[in-house]
């Protein structure tokens, strides 16, 4: 069964207790600018998807991930974030560890064509858990 919410677009929507703090830290810390704005709300845009960042009086629990990256170099894009002074979360749970704040994911999607997953983890200045994945490609040998 195929409905019709399988044809809409999908866009994740982060609360900010501080949208120009907010801001501020998208563009400094992520390298990242609105491609819009409204009144309360930030709209990005990275490869083709669209996010916001919305002013809210809710906080965030960050219990959790609110919204990934999925890039082809991770080593590359925790170098130049922890140079911007980002912080990864450490995780230790059973089955799951990060080492000098990256994970190795074992399992994948069929449908991404990986073996695993490497990822990392850091919260944005509102208490937003935001996560970035590369895809560990089954090796041709």
């Amino acid at each position: 069964m195929s409905g019709l919410l399988g044809l809409g677009v999908v866009a994740t929507r982060l609360p900010a207790q501080d949208l120009e703090r907010a801001r501020r830290f998208y563009s400094e810390k992520l390298g990242l600018e609105p491609f819009d704005e409204r009144p309360g709300g930030l709209l990005y845009r990275c490869g083709g998807t669209d996010f916001v960042v919305f002013q809210s009086t809710g906080a965030s629990p960050g219990t959790f991930t609110q919204m990934g990256f999925q890039v082809d170099d991770l080593d590359a894009v925790i170098s130049e974030l922890r140079a911007n002074g980002i912080v990864f979360e450490d995780v230790d749970f059973p089955g799951f560890h990060t080492r000098d704040g990256i994970a190795e994911i074992e399992g994948n999607y069929p449908s991404k064509g990986a073996r695993g997953e490497r990822g990392a983890w850091f919260r944005d200045s509102e208490g937003n858990l935001l996560g970035i994945g590369e895809l560990v490609r089954a090796s041709t040998v």
